[in-house]
């Protein structure tokens, strides 16, 4: 079993590669969040690439680090672009960060993320009711055949998620981060529980969106699970620590990305978390 101070090793060394190398990660994401996804892709040291034609998606699968994709106000060209570039991300052995915003909800949306359970993503990031209802709409276990997902928001605790984000990691061979008020990431045989974050990230749109983008970006530079975690402990210090500087979800939001920026890769390292069992 891997121990605490092993990753803690390697996000120090996930933050520091990044930061030095200015990895690409493409994102075909939300409109409403597209700026908030790129700003914290750049605060982290990442590059961003926000694209949404299909040869562009596919073009970016091939020459990027990885790729994030986000189902959140889908197009009708989405149909297209969408699962064409994930055959490439999966067809190359890229890693690419799935986030099932408000699955259950409208045919082309349900259509997609039923294809993409053959493509299986390196990582996938929702919330405890995206979780629970993706599960069960790839017919794994701790799923449920309806979505309790309420728009973009969850009606679920991340505990009541666990067994459907372990049965998903399994299934891809890759790793689930479920995002709640204590975020638990698992690649089906371990658990991490990261601590941190702020209420205000529920008052300002794209904090689940902004925090796929950045495990995309840490994706380039080292395993899906460390990727993963390093994005969460990032996203729960510097909302912590922004949190503590201001008085409203505005300020909140620039302050956010000065943390992000600022955020030292021992200090990300340091974040509580917890290991578990599976």
């Amino acid at each position: 079993m891997i121990n605490k101070e092993d990753i803690q090793n390697q996000i120090v060394q996930a933050v520091g590669t990044v930061r030095r190398t200015n990895p690409m990660a493409g994102s075909i994401t939300n409109t409403v969040t597209i700026n908030f996804v790129a700003n914290a892709q750049l605060a982290v040291g990442g590059s961003a690439a926000m694209v949404y034609l299909p040869d562009e998606g596919e073009f970016l699968a091939k020459v990027g680090g990885a790729t994030y994709i986000n189902v959140g106000t889908l197009l009708p060209i989405y149909e297209e672009t969408l699962p064409s570039t994930a055959k490439v991300l999966h067809d190359t052995g890229k890693p690419w960060v799935l986030d099932p915003v408000a699955v259950g909800i409208g045919k082309l949306r349900t259509h997609l993320l039923r294809q993409f359970r053959e493509y299986k993503p390196s990582v996938i990031r929702g919330n405890a009711s995206e979780i629970i209802a993706l599960a069960g709409l790839w017919g794994l276990d701790g799923g449920t055949g309806e979505s309790n997902v309420r728009g973009v928001d969850s009606t679920d605790s991340v505990s009541a998620a666990k067994a459907a984000a372990v049965a998903l990691a399994k299934w891809t061979g890759g790793v689930v981060a479920v995002s709640g008020k204590t975020d638990l990431i698992t690649d089906g045989f371990v658990i991490v529980l990261s601590h941190g974050g702020s209420h205000f990230m529920e008052k300002i749109t794209g904090a689940g969106c902004s925090l796929g983008g950045v495990v995309a970006v840490y994706a380039t530079a080292t395993s899906p699970f460390i990727a993963a975690i390093t994005a969460t402990a990032v996203y729960n210090l510097a909302g912590k620590r922004a949190e503590s500087k201001v008085d409203g979800p505005g300020s909140f939001q620039v302050q956010f990305l000065d943390e992000l920026y600022n955020a030292t890769a021992a200090d990300i390292a340091n974040n509580p978390f917890e290991i578990e069992e599976v």
